[in-house]
């Protein structure tokens, strides 16, 4: 699949939009509520008109946040081609189960001279595609960039403070993502690998299962910080294989996120591996109100390409087992802790 032709560049809104979240979720509410907080005019995308019309009269979504009001200037709406029209910088937070259906919708609407940004932090199922190539294909934008880092939602719509990566080929991208979100309590920091930027933000899902999983058995802070350790290795070692900086993951899309999510009950991959590991059944969990699990998706993933690619990761291969596998994760941590140790910083394909 190719590239969307570019469109011809389009007036400004008339409305004077400044930002365009598609995504109605927890992480795109509060994304639009940041944006929000910052500037006069900024738009919700979401699918049910019902959840549009609680937004805009109620300043609530009560099915993510129940306690939270959102800012009264943010206006919420299920019109996206209105939305699109013009709209300086559009960021789309939508799961990446989803992801392409919404990229489709997007590029019907978008221009080539606007700004398309992403927040999704997962590998697109059975392609293995990073969303930046989703957007690509499915869009005719060309100043695509994403958004990654420890950025748990309802620390973020509490105003606490946090920092992410933006990365982009384009430093337009970066500069106006920047802009928009300066000033108040989510910093971005400008980075060119878009490659290591999203492959952080997946990856780490897949180490806090089992980060998750280790907790609920009643280990503790040393062995979660060995399974957080060597998941970086094998971060790093699966994104370097597919063209990205090494670099990239001691920064925030790596071991930043990895410290947030491998560690919170805030997230919702560490409190699946918690209930996981605590006996419930997987689908049981994922069927739970609200409970997008990136993780588990990504797994599936991850595991499936390292092999075609020839890499030995013990640690995704012990979260397959685990999930998809019926292998117990008490036998698997045990299991990895009798390999034969390695170099930690070695260049041999893998080991833990």
């Amino acid at each position: 699949m190719t590239a969307r032709n570019v469109k011809k560049k389009t007036a400004a809104t008339p409305s004077g939009l400044e930002a365009l979240v598609v995504g109605g979720g927890s992480f795109g509410t509060a994304l639009a509520t940041l944006l929000a907080r910052n500037h006069r005019k900024v738009r919700l995308w979401v699918r049910r008109e019902e959840q549009a019309q609680e937004i805009n009269r109620r300043h609530t979504n009560k099915a993510y946040f129940p306690e939270l009001k959102l800012p009264s200037n943010l206006e919420a709406t299920t019109d996206l081609a209105s939305s699109i029209a013009g709209v300086p910088f559009v960021l789309i937070a939508v799961p990446s189960k989803g992801f392409r259906e919404v990229a489709r919708q997007v590029g019907d609407y978008i221009t080539g001279d606007q700004v398309l940004v992403h927040s999704t932090k997962g590998i697109e199922p059975g392609t293995f595609k990073r969303m930046s190539e989703v957007l690509r294909e499915e869009t005719c934008a060309l100043k695509i960039g994403v958004i990654s880092g420890p950025s748990l939602s309802e620390e973020l719509m509490a105003g606490n403070p946090a920092g992410a990566t933006v990365a982009s080929h384009y430093e337009e991208v970066v500069r106006k993502a920047q802009a928009l979100f300066a000033g108040g309590p989510f910093r971005l920091y400008a980075g060119s690998d878009v490659i290591g930027t999203e492959i952080g933000g997946a990856f780490k899902n897949i180490i806090a299962l089992m980060s998750g999983a280790a907790h609920g058995l009643g280990f503790g802070d040393n062995t979660k910080a060995l399974i957080v350790t060597r998941g970086l290795y094998e971060m790093t070692l699966y994104g370097a294989a597919l063209g990205a900086d090494p670099v990239t993951f001691t920064g925030l899309a790596g071991i930043g996120d990895l410290m947030a999510t491998c560690s919170s009950n805030l997230s919702r991959n560490f409190r699946t591996g918690v209930r996981f590991a605590r006996g419930e059944k997987l689908e049981d969990i994922l069927q739970s109100p609200g409970q997008v699990v990136e993780g588990v998706s990504a797994t599936r993933s991850v595991h499936a390409q390292s092999q075609l690619l020839g890499l030995d990761l013990p640690m995704v291969r012990a979260v397959h087992g685990a999930f998809f596998e019926g292998q117990k994760v008490q036998d698997l941590l045990h299991r990895l802790m009798e390999r034969t140790p390695g170099r930690e910083n070695g260049r041999a394909k893998g080991s833990f």
